[in-house]
């Protein structure tokens, strides 16, 4: 939960506001309709907000007060204005503020929840910037700053170079066209033979006046490009929306490879992973274990105790299964179905599912359910193809469960 202070007097507009946090219960307003209110309330709980959002021109503070006030206490502010004005838009953004928002459409306020969104997230975000103007990287650095990135400097190519080979989590990259030693162009090819853009989004700086450069920049891996001399609110917009681009194909990545419910492969993923694994034991001469598992009875789950109890069962089932298994190839394959490949021999793996079952049996997922279970069935030998083993592991739960269920058949 993150508390949001809120200073705004226009009631249209804190109706819009109030619709908008109805819909971001992990945003918790508190809303002042003054300068006055809003002084005491930082001055008795500044710590527990996390951001601002605030009205530029305010009855007792018409002239932008409440922005001074709100940078008094080091909180991120958003500034809401219903007037343009360049010169005061300048000011805002040197003096700190994470942005400044006109009130002209919903769309304006969607944007300004994003920022809170964005904010949230970006202090695990870690920017380099590689330009040899200190002039430049302390503009940079200020502009960022507010967003609460983690910004990291560096003079020329080379140090750019060390620094992201020392610390691989870097997101982000700004990287000047023309510096000494290594240029940025140079870089950039260098590092796209490397990272994927997933791993590492580029943006191209350069003051030079040809617009082929932007072209041939981005040709050979650079995400984005802007050009020399930019305001900060460009370079704001662009790097926030090529971090959401890289967020949302990550999400969709994940949504590709993750069962959405349990967090463990998905049936298509779990083939793919499993094949691989298949191939490498081959190479290797080792044999490998595969086992097909099912819960028991859990139509009966779902029927007497409801579907969000059957959630809870697959989700506690699921991380149970990641713990006592920590270094095995796991996957839903669907419904109640569960699969895995192991390097571990029959004997072991069945041993390590039958001290599972008991942990299972101490689940709590519905009031006056019965204790969890799962049928197994476990295979162990040379891997010619998954699916062959797979189909053996299921021939083998098919014999648990006739066998009365809640055990583990193997060969």
């Amino acid at each position: 939960m993150r508390n949001i202070l809120v200073v705004e007097d226009s009631p249209l507009v804190l109706k819009i506001l109030e619709h908008l946090f109805r819909q971001e219960p992990q945003l918790q307003p508190l809303f002042c309709a003054s300068l006055a209110e809003a002084q005491v309330m930082l001055e008795t709980s500044s710590s527990l907000f996390f951001a601002a959002i605030v009205d530029l021109n305010l009855p007792d503070a018409p002239y932008g007060e409440i922005v001074d006030l709100v940078m008094q206490f080091n909180l991120p502010c958003i500034v809401l204005t219903g007037s343009y004005d360049e010169q005061r838009r300048d000011e805002l953004l040197l003096k700190g503020v994470v942005d400044y928002v006109l009130k002209e459409s919903q769309h304006s306020y969607e944007y300004a929840f994003r920022l809170l969104h964005r904010l949230d997230s970006n202090s695990q975000v870690k920017i380099l910037v590689a330009e040899d103007s200190e002039a430049t990287r302390h503009f940079i650095r200020r502009v960022l700053t507010p967003h609460l990135y983690q910004i990291i400097d560096a003079r020329d190519g080379d140090e750019a170079l060390r620094i992201l080979q020392e610390q691989p989590d870097i997101d982000l990259f700004l990287v000047d066209h023309s510096m000494p030693g290594l240029s940025g162009f140079e870089l950039v090819k260098l590092l796209r033979q490397k990272m994927k853009r997933n791993e590492l989004i580029i943006l191209g700086l350069s003051a030079d006046s040809k617009g082929s450069l932007s072209a041939l920049f981005i040709k050979h891996g650079a995400d984005d490009f802007l050009r020399k001399p930019f305001c900060p609110e460009e370079l704001n917009c662009r790097v926030m929306s090529t971090l959401e681009r890289r967020d949302m194909l990550r999400a969709l990545k994940q949504a590709a490879l993750f069962d959405s419910l349990t967090g463990l492969y998905n049936r298509r993923a779990f083939y793919e992973q499993g094949v691989q694994l298949f191939r490498q034991a081959q190479r290797g001469g080792q044999e490998l274990s595969v086992a097909m598992i099912d819960l028991d009875f859990f139509k009966t789950i779902n029927d007497e105790h409801g579907h969000a109890s059957g959630d809870t069962a697959l989700i506690g089932f699921a991380r149970c299964l990641r713990e006592a298994l920590p270094d095995t190839l796991l996957g839903r394959l669907g419904g109640e179905e569960f699969a895995l490949v192991s390097h571990q021999d029959g004997a072991t793996l069945s041993a390590a599912l039958d001290q599972l079952r008991s942990t299972c049996g101490t689940l709590k997922y519905a009031s006056g359910a019965p204790p969890l279970s799962f049928s197994a069935g476990v295979y162990h030998g040379a891997p010619e193809d998954l699916e062959s083993l797979l189909h053996q592991a299921d021939m083998r739960l098919y014999e648990a469960k006739r066998s009365g269920r809640g055990r583990t058949c193997c060969n």
